[in-house]
């Protein structure tokens, strides 16, 4: 099979929009994001209009600021604006739905083993609390299909399963997983779907509504660009009566009705800087104007960098893909040759590749398998040459 193709390079004309440092090669977007330097300029706007004049601004601009970045946000993905709630982060909107669940000891719960630690952490954390089951559902890395992700959750969820918690796409693995068919098969069943999209906003497209999971939480900091503390949670209007956010403050008993108790207790949950949230639809705005396709040519332009990345890695450590070409957005997952993994916070090949290569990306043991792994991610500001200088360093590190 032939390898996927870069496309044509935008990274020289784009990179100095980011205020990273020249002197590391980043590659490793996925797990905190990067926000351009006209997105921080927006936030610290917001910032200075707040510090002016507090009270004005958290009693009076505050709510119109956040229903028209909420109404922005919304459009993207797909959404009324009615059912998003701005959250800090998605590890924050997967605690919030686990701990507004009312379990007991004959409950099941569903995760797959390649779920991100911090939510497989929270998901046991409420079952032990009201004596439930955690059910692991295994899917296989390598893997061929994306049917075999639904076959595997398929197979765990019984007459107990209360619900299911599936990753958009996966942080270890960078996998796209099924979750329309998923939603889907397990709305047949009477299971309710809370979807950990962490990464998807900004890399893949969204239509929320057709997707139709009881539950689905997204950050706004990866691939949207957005500054660190923004994120939504979705619920779905028939689940918004039961959802709490983890801090109960004012809306809790306020007699306005002019706005759903949805918003009234997400909306304010004490002093807080809303300015990432505010300035989510600049961020919108600020990535959609980078190519002139817009959003559909950013998506297309960073799945093609690491679908070919992806390829270049995988020639030069000797190793088929590990997965389809249909299950990668803009990560991409690859195993290392060498098996041992590091229980340090962080491996020593990861170390040696910033220290002595200046190459910022992630090396990991996944506790599924006993190989260490390596997940790429591919931004606009990333090219060829950059994973060149990757597989060059694997090659001489390993």
């Amino acid at each position: 099979m032939n390898p996927n193709a870069f496309p044509e390079s935008r990274a020289g004309a784009v990179r100095e929009l980011w205020p990273l440092d020249p002197a590391v090669t980043f590659l490793n977007h996925g797990s905190f994001g990067a926000c351009p330097r006209a997105v921080l300029e927006a936030q610290q706007r917001y910032r200075d209009q707040l510090e002016r004049e507090p009270v004005r601004f958290f009693l009076r601009e505050l709510e119109p600021l956040l229903d028209a970045a909420r109404g922005e946000l919304a459009s993207f993905v797909g959404a009324d604006p009615d059912d998003l709630a701005f959250v800090p982060n998605a590890t924050v909107g997967v605690n919030t739905v686990l701990r507004s669940l009312s379990l007991g000891p004959d409950d099941e719960l569903c995760v797959t083993d390649h779920g991100y630690n911090a939510c497989r952490n929270a998901i046991e954390a409420v079952a032990a609390r009201a004596g439930a089951r955690v059910v692991v559902a295994p899917v296989p890395f390598p893997i061929e299909a994306p049917e075999r992700v639904v076959e595997a959750v398929l197979a765990r969820v019984g007459p107990r399963t209360r619900l299911v918690l599936v990753d958009h796409v996966t942080s270890p693995t960078g996998l796209v997983f099924p979750v329309a068919a998923l939603c889907a098969e397990l709305a047949g069943r009477g299971v309710d779907v809370l979807v950990d999209g962490a990464h998807a906003p900004g890399m893949l497209p969204l239509d929320l509504r057709a997707l139709g999971a009881a539950y689905y939480t997204g950050n706004c900091h990866k691939w949207i660009c957005a500054p660190k503390g923004a994120a939504f949670l979705h619920v779905r209007r028939d689940r918004q009566g039961s959802v709490r956010p983890l801090c109960i403050s004012h809306g809790a008993n306020s007699p306005r009705a002019d706005r759903s108790r949805f918003l009234l207790e997400f909306d304010w949950t004490g002093t807080w800087d809303p300015s990432a949230a505010l300035c989510v639809a600049d961020a919108i705005r600020a990535m959609g104007a980078l190519l002139p396709g817009g959003w559909p040519a950013l998506r297309a332009h960073n799945r093609a960098t690491a679908l070919a990345a992806r390829d270049l890695l995988c020639g030069a450590l000797g190793c088929p893909p590990p997965s389809p070409d249909a299950m990668i957005g803009a990560l991409a997952t690859v195993p290392l040759p060498d098996a041992p993994s590091s229980p340090l916070r962080l491996d020593p090949l990861q170390d040696a590749l910033l220290e002595r290569w200046g190459i910022e990306v992630p090396v990991f043991a996944w506790p599924a398998s006993p190989r260490r792994f390596l997940r790429i991610s591919a931004q606009i500001y990333n090219d060829r040459p950059q994973y060149e200088r990757l597989a060059a360093a694997l090659s001489a590190l390993l």
